[in-house]
């Protein structure tokens, strides 16, 4: 049996991320973001976002050059 994936809608992602809807939409469509369409709608694999987000916690802490 294959299993779901489990995901975030735009508005749940907003939400957990703090941003507006709107911005998270547009960061799916410049690739910024890890998402996927289902039914014409965003969507966001939990462990994919977790991931994306540790790597910009990363990239914010690490020193410019």
């Amino acid at each position: 049996m294959k299993k779901f994936i489990e995901s975030y809608t735009v508005e749940e992602l907003a939400e957990a991320v703090k941003l507006h809807p709107y911005t998270i939409r547009r960061l799916c469509r410049e690739g910024k973001i890890p998402c996927f369409k289902f039914g014409g709608q965003w969507r966001f694999d939990i462990g994919e976002i977790e991931e994306w987000r540790r790597n910009q916690n990363k990239s914010q802490l690490a020193p410019n050059r």
